[in-house]
């Protein structure tokens, strides 16, 4: 059963993180993806965490459901052929640094001449503009500009902790994909083809100022009452054998709690019987949580806070999380065979259509290995094809 993006066409030219897992999730929900790769090593995230084959398993898990061809677009005829393709697809999506595109000749003018209904999305780091505009970044140092190190640092001497994920690609991918799905929809609706312009800087302040920033959003000081954000609650629990979070935001939550680790009189603690006083002296109270923990199994812990309808789950280490039994009965991950990489596990596509399920459609591309046939669907024959190999044009 074809998915909801199906019949749609989306040219790939970014390498990296952001854009590939981007057009990944409309891969995996049918829409046709060709991902353009440079020669040689193509997408330098081929290479770039655990390997076999030739192939890491970051890329693979981020360009599953597409097709690879290479192209040098140092080339005039590897241009003209990156050209002819984005005549033919809805979406055009670059990551190249501002200015780049347009020295190569792929600019959005220029593409929507042979094509007005083309939707050109320009995916950056800082924006377009501003003394940032031109510098490389990867993930940590957008998180550096956020401020989410200091949200992370919870040592004594104030030090700032990157969050060791890559969460400003992520989410900026997240919203790239929902903005393509808009700006094709908006299309639909007799909108026309658009530009679309995202840095990761916009996306990752969007996305951590609703609770990061509770005490840098009212700009009048008058009547304000200022508490910790929400990050301060974010505690590792310690049991006697492993570590469980607890999260409560009600007062029958925290008095659950209270019973649960065998320390009922906290409720009445004046210190501690409203949120106000909790957030006030959530290290103290924290503190004596933990002092009445550490004497429990985990699973006894977690026990008493279910009974106690306590929101709560063990903190997993990860070489357990594929076992535990809300994955497992939820079948979050699916295993495979890749031509490359031999036996995989990784995440079916999260949202699960009624109609038009996503489903993973093909795994990750060797390098150039659609490249014959997304030719051959231009109309060139084998010959011009050969001839293009030999000249450095594709590969």
């Amino acid at each position: 059963m074809p998915g909801p993006l199906d019949g749609y066409r989306i040219l790939d030219l970014t390498a990296m993180l952001t854009g590939p897992l981007a057009t990944m999730i409309l891969a995996d929900q049918g829409a046709e993806v060709v991902k353009v790769e440079r020669p040689g090593i193509g997408d330098v995230m081929r290479y770039l965490s655990t390997m076999r084959g030739g192939m890491s398993t970051f890329f693979a898990t981020c360009n599953r459901s597409k097709r690879s061809i290479v192209v040098d677009l140092g080339k005039d005829a590897g241009r003209e052929i990156v050209r002819e393709l984005a005549s033919r697809a809805d979406v055009f999506v670059q990551n190249f640094r501002p200015g780049v595109i347009d020295r190569l000749g792929l600019g959005e003018p220029l593409l929507r001449e042979r094509h007005p209904e083309l939707v050109y999305v320009s995916l950056s780091a800082f924006g377009e503009t501003g003394p940032y505009a031109a510098r490389p970044a990867y993930d940590h140092i957008i998180q550096a500009l956020t401020g989410a190190p200091y949200l992370q640092g919870t040592g004594d001497d104030g030090r700032p902790e990157f969050m060791r994920m890559t969460w400003c690609d992520k989410v900026t991918a997240l919203t790239a994909a929902q903005a393509i799905t808009a700006a094709l929809l908006a299309r639909e609706r007799g909108r026309g083809g658009q530009h679309l312009r995202l840095s990761m800087l916009d996306a990752s302040l969007a996305f951590l100022w609703p609770d990061g920033f509770v005490n840098h959003t009212l700009l009048e000081t008058d009547g304000v009452v200022e508490i910790p954000p929400i990050s301060a609650t974010y505690r590792a629990v310690e049991a006697r054998d492993g570590f469980v979070a607890v999260a409560a935001v009600t007062d029958a939550q925290w008095a659950g709690i209270f019973r649960a680790t065998g320390r009922p009189d906290l409720a009445a603690d004046p210190r501690f019987a409203t949120a106000g006083g909790r957030f006030a002296h959530l290290t103290l109270v924290g503190e004596e949580l933990e002092r009445a923990t550490r004497g429990q199994s985990r699973d006894e812990l977690l026990a008493r806070l279910v009974a106690e309808d306590v929101p709560c789950a063990p903190i997993l280490r990860l070489e357990d999380v594929a076992g535990f039994e809300q994955v497992e009965a939820s079948g979050t991950l699916v295993e495979s065979v890749h031509p490359t990489l031999g036996r995989i596990r990784e995440p079916r596509p999260p949202v699960r259509f009624a109609a038009t399920p996503a489903a993973i459609a093909r795994p990750a591309p060797r390098l150039g290995e659609h490249t014959d046939e997304v030719l051959a669907e231009l109309g060139l024959d084998p010959v011009r094809i050969g001839q293009l190999r030999t000249e450095g044009i594709v590969a």
